[in-house]
């Protein structure tokens, strides 16, 4: 599926009380894969911004004064969010704020237009419950470089976002890939079934550097997971037994 990872910046905490975005960030991930295709937009919002708000994310009225309204950009961000699943660090503030905007537009909330939301900051809970898990917490677990935040900004958070998501999703419950995302098997791909005692299978012991990179691969893995790998322990029992 096509994933769009999506994060704004706005004049304050709450878009009920006349607060509004003044800054939007996309990024396309398609496969597992950035495809380079994003898009970022600062936008005029019409109102003065909350000190708090513009110290975090330090975009200033003035700046912000020359820029597009919500208006102008909406059919483009439409555009490039439609029929994808939308990945946001807790995606709440954020839909909320974008489902404020559209509403002033008589336009259609926001799951209408997408195939998903997906909420990062409710994935990061469930895996690591009691813990921080904020982008920035995240980062620094998962060993995400973002010493380039200094002020927050959409699209570099976009970024680590997609970053963070990738480590966060790496373990998978099953190796069995369906073609094209579907559960039913494509003809001429099935494989025949057949006696495969009747076959000597070579094995090849691993040199000492390929025993080095495993092991590092799961260090990686333990560390992402929390200590959830069982490869050692599994290992361990099978050569004692």
């Amino acid at each position: 599926m096509r994933q769009i990872f999506l994060d704004t910046e706005t004049t304050g905490l709450n878009p009920e009380s006349g607060d509004r975005i003044v800054e939007i960030g996309c990024i396309e991930m398609v496969n597992r894969r950035l495809t380079g295709q994003t898009r970022h937009h600062y936008l005029n919002p019409e109102r003065k911004g909350s000190e708090e708000a513009t110290r975090i994310h330090g975009l200033t009225d003035e700046f912000l004064a020359g820029k597009p309204r919500f208006a102008e950009v909406a059919d483009d961000l439409i555009d490039f969010i439609q029929g994808a699943e939308v990945i946001i660090h807790n995606a709440g503030f954020d839909v909320g704020f974008l489902n404020a905007e559209l509403k002033r537009l008589s336009r259609q909330p926001l799951h209408t237009v997408v195939a998903k939301v997906t909420d990062t900051l409710a994935m990061a809970r469930a895996a690591y419950p009691g813990k921080a898990n904020s982008l920035d917490a995240l980062c620094r677990r998962l060993e995400v470089d973002n010493s380039q935040r200094s002020v927050h900004g959409a699209l570099l958070d976009a970024g680590l976002l997609a970053e963070v998501y990738i480590r966060l999703t790496r373990g998978q419950d099953s190796l069995v890939i369906q073609p094209h995302d579907s559960a039913e098997p494509v003809a001429g791909q099935g494989v025949e079934t057949g006696d495969l005692a009747r076959y000597l299978l070579p094995v090849i012991a691993p040199d000492e550097i390929e025993l080095a990179a495993h092991a590092a691969v799961l260090t990686e893995l333990d560390k992402a997971s929390g200590g959830k790998t069982v490869w050692r322990s599994h290992s361990d029992q099978t050569s004692v037994a």
